[in-house]
């Protein structure tokens, strides 16, 4: 069964629709992915699942709670790291975390979130001293010390640096892995490739696809890019963009980059062979999800907003 279910969802702002009939369903324990272009209406679907917009129609159920009906009961089970959050400058880590600790019957050890954040040598220190990636950090803690049965993190990794990132990565697997549901907000492509069970690519208020990060790539129209140096002679550039199945050809200095399939590939290489050319420091690599997302997504800046 689903532990988050959004059906036929609209928000608007006057004349300006923001969430446009969305709809999906989150399997209990999976991560789930929320990819798009700034604009697409990422953040005001998950302040919806949060209870924190009201939608103008549509339906919200997490664990069958409708979060604006039963806000209560849905905050006792739903944990949130939003995109723009404060606290009081003065409060320190230490302060935070026995705060919020203390809204929950059961919470989480919060000297252990903070040590698994990188965060216990600025255990006494304010809010207004932490860095950006240390603000983050910490609330990200405060979205799991309640011990959430579903966590939403919004842009969890923005200001962190790669090595930060990493870490924070294998936490939400850790979280995962303990039976937590995870909605997970990103613009960062890896971080979805490696997390995500699930992703849905919003674009201008919609859904534009939605499956699993493998699924989309291959249905991405570039699920192979071959590149490579041509030696021994000149090929037209339109002849590369002749063979079955290319759908982008540029060049990258003395390089050609292709982008197509198997197919594309195979027959770069025939007719290199036929004319007699080598394809010096040949490289062929898969499709990403950055691949997909371009595919997927429209080229307009989209009408909605966040």
């Amino acid at each position: 069964m689903p532990i988050v279910e959004v059906t036929d969802l609209y928000k608007s702002y006057g004349d300006r629709t923001v969430v446009d009939g969305v709809g999906f369903d989150v399997g209990d324990g999976e991560i789930f992915g929320i990819l798009g272009p700034n604009g697409a209406g990422k953040t005001t679907t998950v302040e919806c699942v949060s209870g924190l917009r009201v939608p103008d129609r549509g339906t919200v159920r997490v664990a069958g709670l409708d979060p604006v009906a039963d806000h209560r009961a849905v905050t006792e089970i739903l944990g949130t790291q939003l995109q723009q959050s404060a606290l009081q400058p003065k409060l320190t880590v230490r302060e935070a975390l026995g705060l919020y600790a203390s809204f929950y019957p059961d919470p989480a050890d919060g000297m252990a979130l903070a040590e698994r954040l990188g965060l216990a040598p600025v255990f006494g220190t304010r809010f207004a001293k932490l860095s950006g990636g240390q603000q983050q950090r910490l609330f990200i803690a405060l979205a799991l010390i309640g011990r959430p049965r579903v966590v939403v993190l919004d842009e969890l990794t923005t200001g962190l640096d790669p090595r930060g990132r990493r870490e924070t990565w294998s936490l939400i697997e850790e979280v995962r892995d303990s039976g937590v549901t995870v909605l997970l907000v990103t613009h960062f492509m890896e971080e979805a490739q490696r997390l995500c069970d699930r992703v849905a690519v919003f674009d201008a208020g919609a859904i534009k696809a939605l499956g699993s990060p493998t699924e989309l790539v291959g249905r991405s129209a570039s699920a192979v890019v071959v590149s490579f140096r041509p030696t021994g002679g000149v090929l037209d550039r339109s002849e590369f963009e002749a063979l079955p199945g290319a759908s982008a050809v540029r060049g990258d200095g003395e390089r050609i980059v292709i982008e197509g399939s198997d197919d594309t590939v195979d027959a770069a290489l025939s007719l290199l062979a036929r004319r007699g050319l080598s394809a010096e420091r040949l490289r062929v690599t898969d499709a990403t999800l950055d691949d997909a997302f371009l595919d997927i997504t429209s080229s307009e800046p989209g009408h909605a907003g966040s």
